[in-house]
């Protein structure tokens, strides 16, 4: 008689990574690789988007994690994610390295559905030069959506000490978490601004996660940003 029973085949995530060092593009995505494997991935990492140009290995593809700032992305390239997303891959990562890694693409900002603006930062007598005149103290505010949501449930409002982005977004997106800048007074700015800190997107079939905390690994390394990126993963996994 024979055995019919077949296993599951494992699912696939590609981690692209690279674009400016500051991000710790590679020491960061390591930080997530033994959990996509503990995760039931088949995990496999490119050092820039040319992968993306690939149709036919990206349609295999469940998960794709991207941590990737300032840099550009090829038309084929573009195509070839956007293509994937819209057939069901499913798209997250954290910080620049998702919210500004293409600014040569307005169609990737579109279907990120946020991007970077501006980091305030500490007065100006008090910055030094290094990328530390931009952490300021701040709040990750949870919507009333984040309670309900697997990303977020059980956990309340946190306080960071990092970059505080402010992002340039619309309302298609999911909103799990906000900031508020504060007015202050060497800014040009003349009341609180709120931008959204974490949120999901669908676009097409695709589920789309993005946490603007994740400047470096020690943020990653916070319990609730950690917790909160693994299951963003998860959550937007096919």
């Amino acid at each position: 008689m024979t055995d019919t029973h077949q296993a599951t085949p494992p699912k696939k995530a590609l981690v692209v990574r690279g674009g400016w060092d500051g991000h710790q593009p590679v020491e960061a995505t390591e930080l997530f690789l033994p959990f996509l494997a503990a995760s039931g991935f088949e995990v496999r990492v490119e050092e820039s988007p040319a992968i993306y140009a690939d149709a036919s290995y990206l349609s295999s593809v469940d998960l794709i994690v991207q941590s990737n700032t300032m840099s550009s992305i090829e038309a084929a390239e573009f195509a070839g994610l956007s293509a994937a997303v819209e057939a069901g891959t499913g798209f997250a990562g954290w910080h620049g390295g998702i919210a500004d890694s293409y600014r040569n693409n307005s169609d990737y900002l579109q279907m990120v559905g946020g991007q970077f603006a501006s980091h305030p930062g500490k007065h100006p007598s008090e910055r030094t030069g290094e990328q530390s005149d931009n952490y300021v103290p701040y709040t990750i505010e949870m919507t009333e959506a984040a309670a309900d949501h697997p990303i977020t449930r059980g956990i309340s409002d946190f306080e960071l000490v990092t970059e505080q982005y402010w992002v340039l977004h619309d309302d298609y997106n999911d909103v799990l978490a906000t900031t508020t800048q504060a007015v202050r007074e060497w800014d040009p700015w003349n009341r609180p601004v709120t931008s959204p800190a974490i949120w999901t997107r669908t676009w097409g079939k695709g589920r789309i996660f993005v946490s603007t905390p994740g400047h470096r690994v020690e943020i990653l390394q916070n319990p609730n940003v950690k917790t909160i990126i693994e299951r963003g993963l998860l959550w937007a996994s096919r």
